[in-house]
């Protein structure tokens, strides 16, 4: 089977990597010199375009950052269309998109002769480096989603078959509102910890060691403890999936406070320049806040 990866960064590059080790033949499209020479020098092609990646495979994912980076991808007009063939290619959506964008997109893959599916993931670098990801897969065509198992079993633990596009979508959306909660949540707890004078490595070994434990807990915790805002989920990728919660819920006419007040530490975490550290970063801002 031959897989294109478009998007080699965060997640992109041990997802290749994976693919690779169950045997598959990769072709990646980077835009990062020591990135692609690192990907060659293991065997893995790297194409000159996105477009040549995509000829030469079967099946693609997309892991570009946003909507605007997979119509430039795929040369999207502004009618919205595909002005090429996709016939007998599989594009993977596997950003985290609007759910009218994902149905939008579904429709010009298959107008030009192409299967979609959309497959955003839950997880970060160190999941998808296991290849423990959990894949939400929705398609207009379950079979879609069956021929591409084999992809989805080498990158992760489960795949939960969501049913027609954009559930998948939607689905994911639903998980980052409890995954964003949970990193603002262990942020915020440990910087209450520390101000209120306690000593914060007893407090974490007493989460790790409570009802409360949890794998993001347990990757997050030395973290905090070190002040390393080192990338696992960057601060811009929160930001915008925490975006698209608060829109999504204002079209169905939604109240989610929590949603809208981690859109608002988020993005003023984003205006202090951390848009490239982890979530945890946010403790920051936090840090030189005081009470109104």
């Amino acid at each position: 089977m031959k897989i294109g990866v478009i998007g080699i960064g965060v997640m992109g590059e041990p997802i290749a990597r994976n693919l690779q080790k169950a045997g598959m033949s990769v072709n990646v499209y980077c835009r990062t010199p020591a990135t692609r020479h690192a990907l060659e020098e293991s065997g893995i092609t790297a194409a000159d375009s996105a477009m040549q990646a995509i000829q030469a495979s079967d099946m693609t994912i997309l892991l570009v950052p946003s909507g605007q980076e997979v119509d430039q991808v795929l040369e999207r007009d502004a009618s919205g269309c595909i002005p090429f063939s996709l016939s007998g290619k599989t594009i993977i959506l596997m950003a985290t998109v609007a759910p009218c964008y994902s149905q939008a997109l579904a429709n010009a893959v298959i107008a030009a002769g192409g299967c979609y599916i959309e497959a955003p993931v839950s997880g970060s670098r160190k999941p998808a480096e296991t290849g423990q990801l959990v894949i939400l897969a929705a398609a207009p065509h379950e079979a879609w989603i069956a021929a591409a198992m084999p992809v989805f079993d080498a990158i992760g633990k489960k795949t939960v078959r969501c049913g027609a596009v954009p559930t998948a979508m939607r689905m994911k959306l639903v998980n980052q509102l409890l995954l964003i909660a949970t990193f603002e949540a262990i942020s915020e707890a440990t910087h209450f910890a520390r101000a209120s004078g306690l000593d914060v490595n007893l407090f974490l070994e007493m989460a790790l060691a409570g009802p409360l434990a949890n794998d993001v807990l347990r990757m997050k915790a030395p973290k905090l403890l070190a002040d390393d805002f080192g990338q696992q989920a960057p601060i811009r990728h929160v930001f915008k999936d925490i975006s698209l919660v608060c829109e999504e819920a204002q079209q169905r006419g939604l109240w989610l406070p929590i949603a809208l007040a981690n859109r608002e530490l988020f993005g003023q975490a984003m205006q202090r320049g951390q848009a490239n550290e982890d979530a945890i970063g946010i403790i920051q801002v936090l840090r030189n806040k005081v009470a109104p």
